[in-house]
């Protein structure tokens, strides 16, 4: 994790050139049943779903400080993508991956994202 989407890459270009783009100063992990340049696609609606926000850490790579948890109230099928967005719905994608092991969602639970586990390179 991550593939920077093509706004992600836009804006990291920018930045690199100077031209001084507006960062997002507060980030939103989000599930999915897959991802592409545009961010991801099969974001649950509803039965309780809704972006967390995340942060990070680090000197280098970035890596996430706290668990993230994402409660279900009824099923939501199967989750295998996770997305990283500057709004809580909406909004841009930034950055898009796998996750690490597939979350099937039959019914109430929770899918938890440990601390530590989501790491944002510049690779």
């Amino acid at each position: 994790m991550p593939i920077l989407t093509d706004y992600g890459r836009n804006l990291l270009a920018r930045a690199l050139c100077g031209r001084n783009p507006s960062l997002p100063t507060t980030l939103y992990v989000a599930l999915g049943t897959g991802g592409g340049n545009t961010g991801i696609t099969g974001e649950p609606v509803g039965n309780g779903y809704a972006r967390q926000r995340i942060s990070f850490t680090g000197n280098g790579g970035q890596r996430n400080t706290e668990v993230v948890r994402f409660v279900f109230n009824a099923a939501a099928g199967t989750l295998n993508h996770v997305g990283l967005y500057d709004a809580l719905s909406g909004g841009n994608a930034l950055a898009y991956g796998l996750l690490a092991q597939s979350a099937a969602i039959t019914g109430p639970g929770t899918v938890t994202i440990p601390a530590e586990a989501f790491a944002v390179t510049g690779e």
